[in-house]
């Protein structure tokens, strides 16, 4: 048996029991890597951590290693493991049943990913994926290990199906209780195991060590282009750590592995005032900001409206940016994204942190169904906008721009579906878009792994100008000498 080192985490003096694997967004046997950032999986990483005790397990993150999809399968192949379970993702789906297909069919495949809670019918029905035994619907941590130790399990285990023998599509009886299969609570998993992941810690451009930390689950809105928007994961509950348990994986962090910068990278870990004076108290308490900085995502309603105090802590605390959702300068077109903000809630909340000396990172999304020509120019506004605001203070506010892209099963989707105009086909026919010039606009290859399109024109702009404009905000930010991740 042959294992190769690129399977993070794995003993490769035992046999293996599973590797969990992340598609790649591009397939690297065919096409240039332009850069080498990327995200942490972290939930691989949080199966891994939770099947380890009784199983040997790893992940091969492709993407992180830039493998192509034949050199991927062979790496698998030559593992040759009990198992392969792979999060099932939009941009990656094609590149997914591609690498399914040149796996050794002696091994049993598991599915899960947020492709696989939106379309699990369709997937099942997918000829080209040569077996599905397990199709895993939300979150898996007990139920992959449950599935690893008892081929049975599937029988009675919630939210999985799988396709038999004959071809006919099965689902579990679903006859034992489901929080703890479905909804785990978080503080008691174990803390995440770093040796899964390729690319965590880091050493970030600013010299410190830095690791991705997840706070929460679930999200509580219903931003109509969000896979965690709460209308596409029904049944799924927005569940915070307690503020201990993510103090006793920071302590993990800095003493193990030396890491002095953390990245929160759910999608609300500042997004509730009483929560967020309870961790930020014990942060306080705990003296984090003596070892670390760190950074998290944020709702701009409640930043907006949070009291001095709040934010005061939040400098104290360790602070050093936070992500937020921007995604348009036109109120009308805001409401119709359900985001619940306003422009002008936005420039409130930059004005307030940067004032304080927190950095800002905006997401911004271009394109939107709906959208006019009038307000996409007002999201290029705002953008500039809010550049002036962060420079009367300490703080900084950096942009980062996308094309719209639909994703299965998010609010959005179901309404252009059911407009009439689009299939599912179309909207699923992702390709990757070369937006470096002849691979000379370093602005556009530093962020070459987040241009994917369908390619659709959604709004009232022609998807020619949508990319301009996202190449003119995305140049102007690297001007400012604010690097954007």
């Amino acid at each position: 048996m042959k294992v190769d080192s690129r399977i993070d985490g794995i003993d490769p003096g035992r046999a293996i029991d599973a590797i969990f694997v992340n598609s790649p967004l591009k397939d690297y046997d065919r096409q240039p890597r332009l850069n080498d950032f990327t995200l942490p999986v972290l939930g691989l990483g949080y199966l891994a951590t939770y099947a380890q005790t009784d199983f040997n397990v790893g992940v091969l993150d492709t993407e992180a290693h830039g493998i192509g999809l034949g050199v991927a399968a062979g790496i698998i192949n030559d593992a040759r493991p009990r198992w392969v379970g792979m999060n099932l993702l939009a941009p990656t789906y094609e590149h997914s049943v591609t690498l399914l297909r040149q796996i050794d069919d002696t091994v049993r495949v598991m599915l899960g990913g947020h492709q696989a809670k939106a379309m699990p019918h369709e997937i099942l029905a997918d000829r080209r994926i040569p077996r599905i035994d397990a199709l895993v619907l939300g979150e898996a941590d007990t139920r992959a290990s449950a599935l690893l130790g008892d081929d049975s399990a599937r029988e009675h285990l919630p939210g999985v199906l799988w396709r038999s023998g004959t071809g006919r599509l099965k689902a579990s009886d679903a006859s034992r209780p489901a929080g703890h299969w479905l909804a785990p609570n978080l503080d008691e998993l174990p803390i995440l195991e770093r040796r899964f992941l390729a690319d965590d810690p880091f050493r970030a451009s600013d010299g410190r060590l830095e690791s991705a930390v997840v706070g929460s689950r679930g999200c509580p809105y219903d931003c109509s282009f969000c896979g965690a928007a709460r209308s596409a994961n029904q049944g799924e509950s927005w569940r915070m750590r307690s503020g201990a348990n993510i103090l006793a994986e920071l302590e993990a962090l800095r003493t193990l592995h030396g890491v002095d910068a953390v990245r929160f990278v759910d999608d609300l870990f500042l997004a509730h005032p009483r929560f967020m004076r309870s961790c930020l108290g014990l942060f306080e308490e705990a003296n984090v900001a003596d070892s670390f900085v760190w950074d998290a995502t944020g709702r701009i309603n409640v930043l907006s409206r949070a009291d001095d105090a709040l934010l005061d802590q939040m400098v104290r605390a360790g602070c050093r940016e936070v992500a937020l959702g921007v995604e348009s300068g036109s109120e009308r077109l805001l409401k119709y994204m359900g985001k619940r903000i306003t422009p002008a809630m936005t420039e409130l909340a930059v004005e307030r942190l940067t004032r304080r000396g927190i950095h800002v990172k905006g997401y911004f999304i271009l394109g939107f169904p709906t959208e006019t020509a009038q307000e996409l120019q007002a999201t290029e506004r705002h953008v500039h906008r809010l550049w002036q605001i962060a420079d009367s203070g300490p703080g900084n506010f950096r942009a980062s721009a996308f094309e719209f892209r639909p994703y299965p099963g998010t609010p959005e989707w179901h309404r252009l579906i059911a407009d009439g105009r689009y299939t599912p086909d179309q909207l699923m026919a992702y390709e990757h878009i070369d937006l470096a010039t002849h691979g000379a606009n370093d602005a556009m290859r530093e962020r070459d792994e987040f241009n994917f399109s369908v390619g659709i024109q959604f709004g009232e702009t022609s998807v020619r100008a949508v990319r301009e404009a996202l190449v003119r905000i995305t140049v102007a930010q690297r001007e400012r000498k604010v690097a954007v991740p």
